[in-house]
């Protein structure tokens, strides 16, 4: 990667004192220099929750804090992996027959499914890369983390990648409360039967308004094919679905397609065990969602006073949803989310996959003090396992940069 590339920055190490710090333990653990350093940004999505795999426009934003890593290419076939948290143990394994276990939480895989895909375009890479972990999600983390800017969130879309400014109103920041809920989702089937309950609703309405349903793999596809507005897409679903769990011979008989043809031709490997599908309650989540990603945005656009009133209940409503409808919260998040609000948040909401995990909150910058005291202490005080990460567990931040490769100056 060249040095003037926008990516890329020189910096002079020493007056940076994690980067600094992360050169001596690189230096102590392998005894030579890093070659270059990595950052990486966290995102939170703000809106827009799991429906990017949908084919649908989500709004995230990275944020300030980061991952550094530090980087020194070799010429032997041992790739070489260490942490400077202890809590993650050394890990070596040789390039050419790496094993990735995707019933194991461990820190280094997802260093490894990127390394297995390094072949592709980065961009698209990165989505895929995560499925050797196991799970089929849509790119919009790996977007983010590439397209952020300072200062602003981005309306991601897809099918092609671009992105667009979301200028977040001034008077109000975002707070991220980490519910110290851990959920493996590469090892547990919610997430990807989320996935499929989505692809199979698609199926059945395309085939219910007389479109080439077999073809068909997404949400969004059903809704342009139509040619009508989101809203009127929520009527077709009324009409179409019902609420009861579908069989799976229920949603052969509704194709018209065998079990057999279903399990091998539809379902992955890792849904064919699943025996009931939720469709009218995920496709009614993903086309509400996708509507208030761009409720959201017009609000951003329009900038009227009470536009963090607004923007608010759209982040409550969403989480009402993916609680209600896509099922992906968890008692933690729900109190947590309240808790939020209880304290002065005009919006909170559970962001990511869920079933643990973090909420985003939109708090008003007047109350801000007061807000982290009382979260604080409603739900983390008095819990020893939250109160030992509450440090890194409760925050305010603002729109951050993108990923960036430093090379010392």
């Amino acid at each position: 990667m060249a040095a003037e590339d926008p990516a890329t920055r020189r910096v002079p190490v020493a007056e940076h004192p994690r980067l600094l710090k992360l050169k001596e333990m690189f230096n102590s653990k392998f005894g030579s220099t890093p070659k270059f350093y990595v950052r990486a940004p966290g995102r939170v999505n703000i809106i827009g929750e799991h429906i990017d795999y949908c084919g649908y426009s989500v709004i995230p934003m990275a944020v300030e804090q980061d991952m550094l890593i530090a980087v020194e290419p070799v010429k032997t076939h041992t790739l070489q992996l260490a942490n400077t948290d202890p809590l993650y143990p050394d890990f070596s394994t040789t390039a050419n027959s790496i094993c990735i276990d995707k019933t194991k939480p461990l820190w280094h895989n997802y260093f490894l499914c990127g390394f297995k895909g390094i072949q592709v375009e980065l961009a698209e890479i990165c989505a895929k890369s995560e499925r050797y972990i196991g799970t089929e999600g849509g790119g919009m983390d790996q977007s983010i983390s590439f397209l952020a800017e300072e200062g602003t969130a981005k309306l991601i879309e897809f099918s092609p990648l671009r992105a667009t400014d979301v200028k977040l109103p001034s008077g109000a920041v975002f707070v991220i409360a980490n519910s110290c809920v851990e959920m493996n989702k590469a090892a547990t089937s919610h997430f990807n039967v989320r996935v499929m309950e989505c692809r199979l609703a698609a199926k059945v309405l395309a085939k219910h308004k007389g479109l080439q349903w077999d073809t068909v793999l997404r949400l969004e596809e059903v809704h342009s094919k139509l040619g009508i507005s989101l809203e009127e897409m929520l009527l077709v679903t009324e009409d179409a679905l019902h609420a009861e769990p579908y069989s799976r011979e229920e949603v052969c008989k509704c194709l018209g397609i065998s079990l057999e043809e279903l399990r091998t031709q539809i379902l992955t490997p890792n849904t064919q065990d699943e025996l009931t599908f939720k469709l009218y309650q995920r496709a009614k989540h993903v086309y509400s969602e996708a509507a208030r990603v761009l409720q959201f945005k017009q609000v951003c656009e329009e900038a009227p006073d009470n536009a963090v009133q607004l923007l608010g209940e759209l982040m409550n409503q969403s989480h009402r949803s993916c609680r209600d409808m896509y099922e992906c919260s968890c008692p933690e998040l729900d109190q947590l989310v309240d808790i939020c609000r209880k304290f002065g948040a005009k919006g909170s909401r559970l962001t990511g996959a869920g079933w643990g995990g973090c909420t985003v909150s939109l708090v008003p910058a007047d109350v801000l003090s007061s807000f982290l005291a009382s979260v604080h202490e409603a739900y983390y005080q008095g819990n020893t396992s939250r109160l030992a990460r509450e440090k890194h567990s409760l925050f305010a931040t603002k729109p951050g940069g993108g990923a960036l490769v430093f090379l010392e100056a």
